[in-house]
């Protein structure tokens, strides 16, 4: 950059101060010297930044233009200063994180928004999947944390904690759907009706908890799920928050022996990559039980 950091500096404070002298005491230098760095700025630029012909020099309309550009350059400093400090000490560039949507959270939005203000430069991606996609996500390096289903074991390259909120499902239909106006509904009645089932990339179709059919549709998210079932294709387990959200006027919950069930939500991690500052806080967040306000 061939407009020195100093004078773009002294510029901006004598312009916000309306004097050389103030901003010459506020930035612990002579007055010569921010005198000096303005008028090199100026020879940059080619432009006249104050008007001297007063005893207290005032922007020009040029001025006046060029002090909006310089803070906006000077804050893109101040951004890249931090972010080399940040990195310097243990912040990673890039948080990937994996989410399954049986995660539910009464306090997510309170926890992104402080995650936000606390890593407002780090560069942030959220993925979606389930089950075994997930924790192969985790495993190759491609997400860093992933929050899933609990599962009955883990690869032993995959560390995993229990998140303390739970996620109720159950089973959905549409509205219109022969089994909508069952009561009581037994894994037979179920197994006479097509099942709308979550399936993975790598291990296909095996919802564990959810009872079997003769008929099976699959999809690998249970948003697809969802749209299947409102389309009245056939009934699925699907998180309640899910559908309370985004179908509660369309679907209907079954009546259903064994159902709606909790399930146990486990944050994962590979052993063999350790977090950095930012995933380490938000796995800690995540982690900590939630502490309701007054």
């Amino acid at each position: 950059m061939r407009h020195s950091p100093e004078s773009l500096l002294a510029f901006a404070e004598a312009a916000t101060l309306g004097s050389f002298s103030a901003a010459a005491r506020k930035l612990g230098k002579s007055q010569s010297s921010v005198s000096t760095a303005i008028a090199n700025l100026e020879l940059d630029l080619g432009l006249s930044l104050f008007d001297r012909s007063s005893r207290k020099p005032t922007l020009t309309g040029h001025g006046r233009v060029m002090l909006g550009k310089v803070q906006e350059i000077l804050a893109a400093s101040d951004r890249l200063d931090r972010s080399a400090s940040q990195l310097g000490s243990g912040l990673e560039a890039r948080l990937s994180v994996v989410w399954s949507d049986t995660y539910q959270s009464d306090h997510f939005e309170d926890m992104l928004k402080a995650f936000e203000q606390r890593f407002p430069d780090l560069q942030f991606e959220c993925l979606i999947a389930e089950h075994g996609d997930l924790v192969s996500l985790v495993q190759s390096g491609r997400a860093q944390i992933g929050v899933v289903a609990a599962q009955s074991a883990y690869p032993p390259d995959i560390g995993s904690a229990t998140i303390a909120e739970q996620s109720e499902i159950t089973l959905f239909v549409a509205k219109t759907h022969p089994l909508a106006g069952m009561c009581d509904i037994t894994p037979e009645v179920l197994a006479d009706f097509r099942a709308l089932r979550l399936g993975t990339y790598l291990e296909g179709v095996g919802e564990a908890g959810a009872p079997a059919s003769r008929r099976a549709w699959s999809a690998p998210s249970y948003l697809m799920l969802l749209e299947m079932a409102v389309l009245g294709f056939g009934w699925a387990a699907i998180p309640r928050w899910m559908v309370t959200r985004f179908a509660v006027d369309t679907l209907h919950e079954l009546d259903a022996r064994g159902w709606p069930r909790r399930v146990p939500v486990d944050a994962v991690w590979s052993r063999q990559r350790p977090l950095g500052q930012a995933g380490t806080w938000l796995l800690e967040e995540m982690l900590a039980p939630h502490r309701p306000g007054p």
